[in-house]
């Protein structure tokens, strides 16, 4: 049986719409799943771009090799921490690096990096010397170093013994001198509370001193006393006499005016004895030690048995 055909007519513009509407559906479909997935790429670009940032010193504009940092060229950005230098210069800091030069040239808006910076010579350890005076290095094995108390800073006497005829003599060399380090370590360097090892103590003197140290630690034996800071008091008119001792015959005769009538302390063969800078030669106080009576010995007492 055939359809008329103005019934095919009739139905052949039903599927055409039918068909259009389904692509219609299926192109709407596919423009929201595009579009939320576009959103979510947005969402996840915005989300990366909030995260956590730090603010660090870039460049203000471009640098050259040996250009000189300042406020006019260093700028504070803030830096995802993702992407943020370990070795980044943070805007706290800028009163170190002020004044530098940079070892390498820099775009406007890279960051600044501590290996960049134009290092400067550390000031040496000659340039903490006061104008006149001297620092002497001597070994520990050469002093009593107090048991490896010493530190920078600290104020020692100096006690040299000598070996006279025989006997022993011991007379303070120098007072209250400062101790300007210990091994490498000097009064600049931080304290970090543990005790460290040292093989050398250096002293801060006058040229005279470290001469009187040099020929003292050659003709005998230093040994080191610590002194509280709060102590500042130093026996007086002995350098004459300690130049004598030492044999500096010169820089006796010098000091002699300023010592002249006054005595020195020495312990010489056990006994307590003051010595006037003229005495202080070898046989002269060797003849007035022998010369000195020597103590009473106390009578027995009553009753005791002979």
């Amino acid at each position: 049986m055939k359809l008329p055909l103005s019934r095919l007519a009739t139905l052949r513009p039903g599927k055409t719409w039918l068909a259009l509407g389904a692509a219609l559906l299926i192109g709407l479909a596919a423009a929201f799943s595009v579009r939320g997935y576009l959103s979510r790429q947005v969402a996840a670009i915005e989300a990366r771009s909030k995260k956590e940032t730090i603010a660090l010193l870039v460049a203000k504009r471009e640098l050259k090799k040996g250009d000189l940092l300042a406020t006019g060229n260093v700028a504070v950005r803030e830096i995802p921490l993702d992407y943020a230098h370990s070795n980044a210069i943070a805007p706290e800091h800028f009163e170190r690096i002020e004044g530098q030069g940079i070892e390498h040239g820099l775009k406007a808006g890279e960051m600044l990096l501590w290996s960049l910076m134009q290092t400067r010579k550390a000031a040496t350890f000659s340039a903490r010397i006061e104008i006149g005076r001297r620092a002497i290095t001597v070994h520990v094995d050469e002093i009593n170093s107090i048991s490896g108390l010493l530190e920078p800073g600290d104020a020692i006497d100096l006690m040299v013994t000598l070996d006279r005829g025989g006997k022993k003599i011991t007379f303070p060399l120098l007072q209250n001198v400062q101790v300007m380090a210990t091994g490498q370590r000097s009064a600049d360097d931080p304290k970090s509370g543990e005790r460290r090892q040292y093989s050398t103590v250096t002293l801060d003197t006058t040229q005279a001193q470290a001469q009187s140290v040099i020929v003292a630690r050659e003709a005998g034996k230093i040994t080191a006393l610590l002194r509280n800071p709060q102590d500042t008091q130093v026996q007086a008119g002995d350098s004459a006499a300690i130049a004598a001792l030492l044999g500096q015959a010169g820089d006796a005769q010098s000091l002699a005016d300023g010592a002249a009538g006054r005595a020195v302390p020495v312990l010489y063969g056990g006994r307590h004895i003051d010595f006037k800078p003229e005495e202080l030669t070898l046989g002269q106080a060797a003849q007035r030690s022998n010369d000195k009576p020597a103590p009473r010995t106390a009578p027995p007492p009553a009753g005791s048995a002979r």
